[in-house]
């Protein structure tokens, strides 16, 4: 899009040379031969530049700026005036022009002016964008108002301004890296670097090598000095995430580095002295892990001298809307797509739905859903996989164990029918969405089953005759699978 400019000058001829030069360098230009009229274009659409003379009938360039910026408060406007005095100069700056230009001017004075006041634009717009990026990134986990994340905002104000080191704990998906980068973002290290590791990500020796650093020559491979994590966080923060799935040997040596906070590089006898807070998080129980010996007691004293625990997405469900909201507004907005909310069947969907995953399962959902949505809302079959796609890079974690006795296979399939016709509030379109089948292969199974609910028009059989959402079938199977 042409930059769009208002030039504001009551000399016929230097206005027009003006607008022919912007006109001609592929500007978007709108004339006003006197303040008045400059005001009335002003009000009536918007501008990316303002170029105005100080000296004008009506109403002078002053009026002029004042209006703009009354207007915009971001408003970039050059003044141009042939009374160049300080006094004018000052004047004009103090009220927020970007610049000033005295005539007699040449007009590659004024076109460098002009591309420098756009590059400020630009680059002003660049850095907000970026910083709502970031802004969003920190804080996609912490959206909603509930009891429970409000108490987690109240400890991270409380313990960022501190030095003591936190543990963070919780399912994954629940944002302990958030709450860790706003710790340090609300502490007075903030201008430091946050440096983050995951500590399950890397092999013993190479984890040794990555957060404390290496000497040149230390191991094959090693033809440089390798500065690691603590060194790079020094003055400021260092996240370890998934600190129980390191070694006694590490465990070891970072007890020494948060204590003392000084250590020595794999290969090398130097002492190296650093500044780090430092913040660990989990998903595992430490507590089990000190039982069996997996992990050292001392370095978890000395970890958890602040605890904060993450809430589950599924215990703060009435968070899920308005994050949902706010990740749709996101991915609209980066796959430039006109989706502005959720109709009421994809709410309720949400609503129902475990989220084993938590809220990076929902910002994943509503990134597939903006994609696919072919409406302005996401509808409940914009988001019928939900659950699917959990299920399959979960299956090793959450393995199905049959009774010793075995299980009858449609029994099982009537037992699952239920419980999302349950979570669908009989609801069979719904129902069919969350086990990703057809209305019609839904509306075969129940046929299939003899399941009926008073609510259908076409059976008004009690509940009770197909189990129910607590009926005899439904809790026989519940009892057999849980109490294996």
């Amino acid at each position: 899009m042409k930059p769009r400019i208002l030039v504001a000058e009551d000399e016929a001829p230097i206005r027009d040379g003006i607008v022919a030069a912007f006109t001609d360098a592929g500007y978007e230009v709108v004339a006003a031969s006197s303040g008045r009229e400059a005001i009335d274009r002003l009000q009536e659409q918007t501008f990316d530049l303002v170029i105005s003379d100080y000296r004008m009938p009506e109403k002078d360039g002053l009026e002029v700026l004042n209006h703009a910026r009354g207007q915009n408060e971001d408003a970039v406007v050059i003044v141009m005036t042939a009374y160049g005095t300080v006094e004018h100069a000052v004047e004009v700056m103090r009220a927020g022009a970007y610049d000033y230009l005295q005539k007699p001017f040449k007009v590659e004075d004024l076109e460098f002016k002009v591309a420098k006041a756009l590059e400020h634009v630009r680059l002003r717009d660049q850095v907000r964008y970026l910083e709502d990026r970031i802004g969003v990134e920190v804080d996609h986990g912490m959206v909603g108002s509930s009891r429970l994340m409000k108490e987690i905002w109240e400890t991270v104000r409380k313990v960022a301004p501190s030095n003591a080191a936190v543990l963070i704990q919780g399912e994954t998906g629940t944002g302990k890296e958030l709450v860790a980068q706003a710790i340090h973002n609300n502490s007075d290290r903030r201008k430091a670097a946050f440096v983050k590791m995951n500590c399950a990500a890397l092999p013993e020796g190479l984890l040794e090598s990555e957060l404390f650093g290496h000497e040149k020559g230390s191991f094959t491979g090693a033809d440089r000095r390798h500065t690691g994590r603590f060194e790079l966080a020094s003055g400021g923060t260092l996240f370890l995430d998934e600190i129980s799935n390191m070694s006694p040997g590490i465990q070891a040596k970072i007890l020494r580095a948060i204590q003392e906070q000084e250590f020595e590089r794999v290969g090398g006898t130097q002492t190296v002295h650093v500044d780090v807070r430092l913040v660990a998080a989990t998903n595992g129980d430490l507590d089990a892990a000190i039982q069996r010996g997996t992990f050292r007691e001392d370095l978890y004293y000395r970890l958890n001298v602040v605890n904060i625990v993450m809430p589950t997405l599924r215990a703060r469900k009435e968070d899920i809307e308005p994050l949902a909201t706010h990740f749709i507004a996101i991915y609209a907005r980066e796959l430039k797509k006109d989706v502005k909310g959720l109709s009421p069947e994809a709410l309720r969907v949400l609503y129902r739905y475990n989220w084993p995953g938590n809220v990076r399962e929902l910002q994943n959902t509503m990134e597939r859903a903006v994609l696919m949505a072919e409406s302005q809302q996401i509808r409940a079959e914009d988001i019928s996989t939900l659950g699917r796609q959990s299920a399959i890079a979960g299956k090793d974690a959450m393995p199905v164990h049959l009774p010793p006795q075995g299980m009858d296979l449609e029994e099982i399939e009537k037992m699952v029918l239920l419980e999302a016709l349950t979570m669908s509030n009989w609801v069979q379109k719904e129902a069919a969405a969350l086990l990703n089948i057809s209305s019609r292969a839904m509306n075969y199974k129940v046929k299939k089953f003899s399941i009926t609910h008073p609510t259908w028009k076409k059976n008004r059989a009690p509940e009770e005759d197909a189990g129910g959402a607590h009926g005899p079938i439904y809790d026989g199977l519940a009892t057999r699978i849980t109490n294996r």
